[in-house]
């Protein structure tokens, strides 16, 4: 991935149109990169997670071009490459496997989400209020499996970051003694760790992102056997 990343690099420092196109080769190159070390990843994970063996790259990865229709930042391209990994597909709530491949900016503006480059993710992004609900409802009931899954040893140690975005207070209609109320309140349900640049330069990589992934399945699991009942 490091000519990837240094593509990436060089785009956010040129993020205009002439010099994409003064550079389209460079990025036809990366782009088959990033689709090859996509599809070993699918590879890898369907082996542990047999409900995304049906997916092609094109199910699981993004356009390159930013929609600027809403945003203040005009920046035509991405700063980054990103592939999400779920058996119903990347536009569905449905929990999975996210893969963000983007340099260690200097410039904290150039850098997204609470990272400041590459990161694995597993879990969903922004449920709907009434899936939201439901899942910290499951969570509520039956609390004893959702611990074994969080404090499991192996899991905690992969994954320093449980649920993003919190709500300041517990949500309208919990239990204010919940014993775990840092469960309840993310508004984002996923569990993430930062990969720094160092962690592509094995060439073993690909199998330590999906021992990553794998890691996270039970939690994707208990998260979906509410998701699927609501989306």
């Amino acid at each position: 991935m490091k000519n990837a990343l240094n593509f990436l690099r060089s785009l956010a420092a040129n993020n205009n149109r002439e010099w994409f196109q003064a550079h389209r080769a460079w990025y036809d190159e990366v782009r088959a990169e990033w689709y090859d070390a996509v599809r070993g990843l699918l590879v890898r994970i369907s082996q542990f997670d047999p409900s995304v063996a049906h997916l092609d790259v094109k199910d699981c990865t993004y356009r390159i071009y930013r929609d600027v229709r809403f945003s203040a930042d005009k920046s035509p391209y991405k700063r980054h490459f990103g592939c999400f990994i779920s058996g119903r597909g990347k536009q569905s709530y449905h929990a999975g496997y996210y893969f963000h491949l983007q340099p260690e900016y200097a410039d904290r503006d150039c850098a997204e989400y609470d990272f400041n480059g590459s990161f694995a993710v597993g879990g969903t992004w922004y449920l709907p209020s009434h899936i939201l609900r439901e899942v910290r409802m499951s969570i509520l009931e039956d609390t004893s499996t959702f611990r074994s899954i969080v404090e499991a040893p192996a899991f905690r140690r992969t994954f320093p970051q449980l649920g993003y975005e919190p709500l300041k207070t517990l949500p309208k209609g919990f239990p204010k003694d919940f014993a775990h109320p840092e469960w309840l309140r993310p508004r984002v349900f996923s569990c993430g760790r930062p990969l720094d640049e160092t962690f592509f330069s094995s060439p073993h990589w690909l199998d330590d992102l999906a021992s990553i992934f794998q890691t996270s399945k039970p939690f994707i699991d208990f998260l979906n056997d509410t998701i699927d009942d609501y989306e």
